[in-house]
């Protein structure tokens, strides 16, 4: 039952977009943590929401991405167990709730929050999801992150591991960061990639775009090796050769409907038409899901 609620929370935040309704569908108490240990001080936690990285120095950790804001005990037990110290940094991928929803909660502990500066933007003002219409309100200031930088790549560094950031322009969000461990060759993607073999959101309606989540995916694969394990927005633990796959999806789907947009199709035309059926049948769990895709993709195109 843990593994279907799973699923459906899942997708329907993957590109329904209803944070609110998947926080109150979820039975928090029967939520589990599971820990991968990675080698090189260095770990997976997979909960409920976005994957977290744990990367553990000699006197301090640094953490990827904190999930919703109830699953913060448990993810902080999770840590404990593998290691007593502090945490010092948690980096935030991107602004969605199911992968920032811990920053008050961590930051109330003394944890330093640090983002793009294009999330700080979203949550200190709330946003729209182009698909659905529905409104995320601005949050709390405690949770807004502490630290914020504006492009090109900058290093977080505690007891001795040093995270490298970069902001990836106008991909799944106008403020997406990856994280590579160089010491442990491990790769944060967030939800610029995920595991799970379906379609990934592109949040038009805040910065995203199919372009940049090319982009992003041709970064990694020039960054990552055979060996390099890959922490996914979602989905299990990847490698190389998954990205490829992921990536050749998008550009397929970026140039079949870039094509129909130069030819002046609608919205409503290019989605009738189902350019990306062959795609859909392996990408989409469901019609709605594959229709919404498209449209993610055609809006790419008619972004600001």
């Amino acid at each position: 039952m843990r593994q279907l609620i799973a699923a459906l929370v899942a997708l329907t935040s993957l590109l329904a977009g209803s944070e609110v309704w998947a926080q109150q569908s979820i039975d928090w108490d029967k939520v589990e943590v599971k820990t991968v240990d990675l080698g090189h001080n260095t770990y997976m936690l997979i909960g409920q929401g976005g994957n977290v990285t744990v990367a553990v120095g000699n006197d301090a950790i640094i953490m990827v991405d904190g999930q919703f804001a109830p699953m913060h005990d448990k993810l902080k037990a999770a840590i404990t167990a593998v290691s007593p110290l502090p945490i010092k940094y948690l980096i935030n991928t991107h602004f969605h709730g199911d992968h920032v929803g811990g920053n008050g909660p961590f930051q109330a502990d003394g944890v330093t929050v640090v983002a793009q500066d294009n999330i700080r933007l979203r949550l200190s003002a709330g946003t729209t999801n182009g698909i659905t219409g529905i409104a995320a309100p601005p949050v709390a200031p405690g949770a807004i992150p502490k630290e914020t930088y504006i492009g090109g790549s900058r290093t977080v560094a505690a007891g001795g591991r040093v995270a490298m950031l970069t902001h990836v322009n106008n991909a799944h969000t106008d403020g997406d960061t990856w994280v590579f461990f160089a010491d442990a060759n491990v790769l944060c993607t967030g939800d610029t990639f995920n595991n799970t073999k379906r379609y990934q959101t592109i949040d038009f309606a805040n910065g995203g775009d199919i372009r940049g989540m090319i982009r992003a995916n041709e970064a990694y694969l020039r960054i990552a090796n055979d060996d390099t394990q890959i922490i996914p927005g979602h989905g299990g633990l990847a490698r190389r050769a998954d990205v490829v796959q992921f990536h050749r999806m998008l550009v397929t789907a970026h140039d079949r409907i870039r094509r129909l947009v130069k030819e002046g199709k609608s919205e409503a035309e290019v989605v009738a038409m189902r350019p990306l059926a062959d795609l859909d049948a392996t990408w989409a769990a469901t019609e709605e899901i594959a229709r919404n895709f498209t449209r993610m993709v055609y809006n790419s195109f008619k972004r600001a």
